[in-house]
Order: C-alpha cells, then sequence, then structure tokens
C-alpha cells in the first residue's frame, strides 16, 4: 500500500459521515459518504459483570472517533446465549453513537419479535438488521430447541409495518417530528460467496423479496473474494433494487481462518489457498496481525472503488485496531484501487459465475456463457427427463386441482363444503395424512408450503422451516445441519428444467399460520383459508362464533363492599389472571 496519499487522491475520496444518532441513514443516503459500521459481540453475563468490560472499553474509544458511524451489536452469534443487543445498544447510545441492533429469529415467536420491535422503538434503537439466526450450538442444562417461528424476510415485513404505524402515529400528534425518529432503519444480510448455482441464485432471489418487504440496504456474509461482492452490487443493479450495500471486512488470524475453511461458522468461508496464506503469517513475531490489518485495509479500499456504500469491520481486539485500518485506508489513493483487488479475491475453487468478466475479472452484466446455455430452452428440455417423477406428478395435480382458479380446484371446494357441512372433515383427514406423509414426509401443519417450494416440505426437509427462501448457511446444496440438503437448492433444480426457478420468490412473504395445524391443508386450500388464499386476496373469514347465553343478573354490591375483581380500563377488558401463578 503506498505510504501517503497526494492532495488530489484526498479530494477525490468520499466524506467521511459525521457519528452520533442518525449517521448510517445519512451515510447510506449521501452520494460522498462511506459508512464505517464496527461489531461488538455481547458476552454471557449482565452488563456489568467484568465479562464485558473490554467491549464497553471499545464501544467507549470507538464512540470518541468521528470516523466510525455505527456500532453494530450481534444477537447470540453462533447460536450461543450471550446478554441482549438491545441492551448493549442502549449503551451505546448513551454514548452519543448510532447502533445497530441485530435481531434473530432463531430464539423468538413473531408474538416476541413484534414485542421486541416496539422496545427498541421506544427506546430509540431504530437501526436494525434483520436475521433468520444460525442453528443453536447450546442452551442452558442442554441443547436450545430453535424457534423460527418466522424468517428474516418475514421480520423486514413485520418491522416495516411497525415503524410506518410508529411513525404515522407521532406525526399526528407532533406534525414537526421527526418520523425517522419512529421509523426503522432496515438492513438485511446476503452471501454472494455460494460455489454452486444452486445456493447462488435463490440468495440474490430472497435479497430481491428482503427488498420488497422493506430492507433499506444489504450487508454481504463474512468472504474474501471481492469480485463476487462486484457481483452482488451487479445484481442489484440488473434488478434495480436501488439499496445501497454495505461489504464485510472480517480481520482474520490463523486460528479463525481455520474454523471458516473447515466450514465451523456456517456461511463464512475461506479457501485453501487463503488458509495457506494465514498458516504462513501467523509465523510472524506478531502472528499475522499486522498482515491482516492491512488485509482488511484493502478489502475497505476495494469496496469502496466498487461502489459499495460502506464497510463492516468485526474480528477486531480492540478499537486501536478499526483507528489503524482507518489509518491504512487513508494512506492509499482512493483511484488506485484495483491495483489491490488481485490481493483480496480468493475465488472458491470452480465456482459458479452469473455474469461474463472483464479483464480485471470484474462482472459485465452479460450473462455467463455456460449460464445462458443452461437457460436455453433445449436445454430446459432436456433437464426435464432427470427430474425426480414424483414432483412431475405432483405438478401435474397442483395444475388440475390445487392451482386456484382451474375448474378442479372450484369443484374441489365444492366437495370440501359438503364434507364439512356433514362432519366428515377429521376421516377426510386421516386419509389425506395416509397420502401426504409417505409422499411428502409431511408434518401436518394445514397451512401447506408445498405449492411454494417445489413440493418438498419446509417443516420436515428444512431445519429451520424457512419458507422465504434458503438462509445463508447452505453449502453445496446441504445444509448447515449436518445430514441434510438445503431445501431452497433442491427446489431450485426443480424448478430450472421448468424455467420457473427465477419467479420462485416472486410473492409476498408467507407468514404459516398455527392456527391451522393438524387440520386438513386440502380443506383449508380449497375454503380458502390458508396463506395462499391470503396472498391471492380470496381468504374467508372465520365465521363469527355465535355469541353466549346470558348469564343471570348478579346481585348488586353493597356500597361499602369492595370491588369483586380489577376494573376494565377504556381500551380493553380487564386483565386475565396470571395462569402460572
Amino acid at each position: 500500500m503506498s505510504p501517503a496519499p497526494n492532495p488530489a487522491d484526498a479530494a477525490s475520496a468520499p466524506a467521511a459521515p459525521s457519528a452520533g444518532p442518525g449517521a448510517l441513514r445519512a451515510a447510506l443516503s449521501s452520494p460522498a459518504s462511506f459508512a464505517t459500521v464496527v461489531e461488538l459481540v455481547p458476552w454471557a453475563g449482565e452488563l456489568v459483570d467484568p465479562k464485558g468490560a473490554s467491549q464497553l472499553k471499545a464501544a467507549r474509544e470507538l464512540a470518541g472517533n468521528p470516523r466510525v458511524t455505527a456500532m453494530s451489536i450481534t444477537d447470540n452469534a453462533g447460536g450461543h446465549a450471550k446478554l441482549s443487543p438491545s441492551a448493549l445498544g442502549a449503551e451505546v447510545a448513551k454514548l452519543g453513537h448510532d447502533a445497530i441492533v441485530h435481531v434473530a429469529c432463531r430464539d423468538r415467536s413473531r408474538n416476541a419479535l413484534q414485542s421486541l420491535g416496539w422496545e427498541l422503538l421506544s427506546r430509540g434503537l431504530t437501526s436494525v438488521l434483520a436475521l433468520t439466526g444460525d442453528y443453536p450450538e447450546s442452551g442452558y442444562e442442554g441443547l436450545s430447541r430453535p424457534v423460527f417461528d418466522i424468517d428474516s424476510a418475514a421480520l423486514l415485513h413485520m418491522y416495516r409495518g411497525l415503524g410506518e404505524e410508529a411513525a404515522a402515529k407521532a406525526a399526528a400528534a407532533d406534525p414537526e417530528a421527526d418520523p425517522n425518529a419512529h421509523r426503522f432503519l432496515l438492513g438485511c444480510a446476503i452471501d454472494p460467496y455460494k460455489r454452486v448455482e444452486r445456493d447462488l441464485v435463490p440468495q440474490y432471489l430472497k435479497l430481491a423479496l428482503k427488498v420488497r418487504s422493506g430492507a433499506d440496504y444489504a450487508i454481504a456474509q463474512v468472504g474474501y473474494d471481492a469480485r463476487k461482492l462486484a457481483e452482488l452490487l451487479a445484481v442489484i443493479r440488473r434488478d434495480s433494487l436501488g439499496i445501497p450495500a454495505v461489504a464485510n471486512a472480517y480481520i482474520l488470524s490463523a486460528p479463525v481462518a481455520r474454523a471458516f475453511n473447515a466450514g465451523k461458522v456456517p456461511g463464512c468461508v475461506v479457501t485453501d489457498d487463503l488458509l495457506a496464506v494465514a498458516e504462513q503469517q501467523a509465523k510472524a513475531a506478531d502472528k499475522g496481525r499486522a498482515f491482516f490489518l492491512e488485509f482488511a485495509a484493502k478489502q475497505a479500499i476495494v469496496a469502496r472503488g466498487l461502489g459499495f456504500k460502506g464497510v463492516y469491520f468485526s474480528g477486531h481486539r480492540n478499537a486501536g485496531e478499526i483507528a489503524k485500518i482507518l489509518e491504512l485506508i487513508d494512506a492509499h489513493p482512493a483511484d488506485d484501487w484495483k491495483a489491490l483487488l488481485p490481493d483480496v479475491s480468493w475465488a472458491l475453487p470452480a465456482a459458479f459465475q452469473l455474469f461474463e468478466r472483464d479483464g480485471d475479472g470484474l462482472p459485465t452484466g452479460a450473462p455467463a456463457k455456460a449460464y445462458a446455455r443452461s437457460i436455453t430452452p433445449a436445454a430446459r428440455k432436456a433437464a426435464r427427463s432427470k427430474v425426480d417423477p414424483l414432483y412431475r406428478f405432483s405438478r401435474i395435480v397442483h395444475q388440475r386441482a390445487f392451482e386456484p382458479g382451474v375448474p378442479g380446484f372450484n369443484a374441489w371446494g365444492k366437495v370440501f363444503e359438503q364434507i364439512e357441512q356433514h362432519k366428515l372433515d377429521k376421516p377426510v383427514h386421516v386419509f389425506e395424512q395416509a397420502v401426504k406423509l409417505p409422499m411428502y414426509d409431511c408434518r401436518d401443519c394445514g397451512d401447506c408450503s408445498l405449492p411454494d417450494i417445489a413440493y418438498l416440505c419446509p417443516e420436515s426437509h428444512c431445519q429451520k422451516n424457512q419458507r422465504n427462501g434458503p438462509c445463508g448457511g447452505a453449502h453445496d446444496g446441504l445444509c448447515e445441519v449436518p445430514g441434510h440438503t438445503c431445501i431452497w437448492a433442491d427446489a431450485y433444480k426443480r424448478l430450472k428444467p421448468y424455467g420457473e426457478e427465477l419467479a420462485m420468490l416472486d410473492r409476498a412473504p408467507v407468514f404459516q399460520d398455527n392456527t391451522l395445524r393438524r387440520t386438513s391443508a386440502w380443506g383449508n386450500a380449497f375454503l380458502d383459508r390458508d396463506h395462499i388464499a391470503k396472498r391471492l386476496g380470496r381468504a374467508r373469514l372465520p365465521e363469527a362464533a355465535p355469541a353466549p347465553a346470558p348469564k343471570p343478573a348478579l346481585a348488586a354490591p353493597k356500597p361499602d363492599a369492595a370491588p369483586a375483581g380489577p376494573k376494565p380500563d377504556a381500551e380493553g377488558p380487564a386483565p386475565k389472571p396470571d395462569a402460572t401463578r
């Protein structure tokens, strides 16, 4: 790297954004700004626990650095229980700095996520990174049971609604109020480092769904191939997603490189060649620390040159390392980023390419020739002969009976009206399970997503019950949980021969209706009670329950008698007693 910039280079460099509340929103929306986001990792213990001393010290020092736009706080990273990110986020806010609070779906139901959303808005913690979350690795007195009631796309949809509702109420109360003080700034994650097509393309399809669901910006997963980062930006431009993207620079060490290379951290990849470099650098007196701080600086310089709106640093040991990286960035001419491109481009062997590459190895925007050949009508037709016979059969049945609006669907709707009218729904439900269990390993959720995922059941085939696209943990078509394939990679493979793979997430996010569990999914589909009916705007409202018979009037209490129970307030009925006491 060059020792010092000249004045012309400094003039052309993006302006450093100001720090403080709202700084990230301002930096991402300003053409001249480049955001610096630094990760903080909560610890296992309360806020004042000595385990957190180093992180709290780093937070104080980072807050004093005007180059640091925001601090980003993880949520039980790696599936291990830690202090809530909102607790640490509140401390960062007290320092007068912007805090990104990670919210993972792994440990919370939708009700808990909604409650947390209101809490964050109430605390003024309006910057959120919405995540599905890693599969649990530990728990109190044993492994924790994962929740995964909804996923990141559904969470974005929920929090977008919560924020807009809060902003509207605030504006009604005070027209001069800042609407952004009550509106979430929502980030999402995207992993462009997948080696095979059936992992990579669904990642981009889910990114588009996340944007439609409310994402304001995207943060790339940990990775070390700048040319794949360039591909991500090319997809954002091609698909007119219109969101800024933030690159990721995890500061490596030899032990971390070994863990990433061995696949011990889902979605984080270090190639064999980069691992060899890490092992060689670890022989130095400083264990290679200076080399990898410079490596992270190079990643940031290249990301800025490619067109990213910021960089996300993690893996640092203290705030001093972040300050050193920023010094190295300033010491390199901003327009000389292509000279560093080979240093930070460590591609996976035989990795799928979506676009053709130019002389620098950067995507041109034109489809890669091999990919283009695979989507020709002739290639798709030839691939159909290899499609699973069960899926071919399922497609025929779906098109004739389960596609809303076709004659078969309407006819079966009338049949199921009679079935329920004559109280035959339970034996029919038993028959349905006798068919679907051996064919699809059905788990009787009652709100069936088989048509959404190429007739693969998300409850039995996906360890996270992902109904809105893949998480970021899959690799080479395999789930991050050993012994399983990725359901969305399998769905992509089934759909591509029919030319339907690119439209598989072209819809609103699915919210599974748990009130339908252990009821007939056939009946719920034909009678327009499931999520597909809601999506199509044809859902039937449940019939109102008959009003209870009036109770005999009670004798009026004496004037000096104590009230029998809590009085209802103006907003609703009296609270029910706590059944746990």
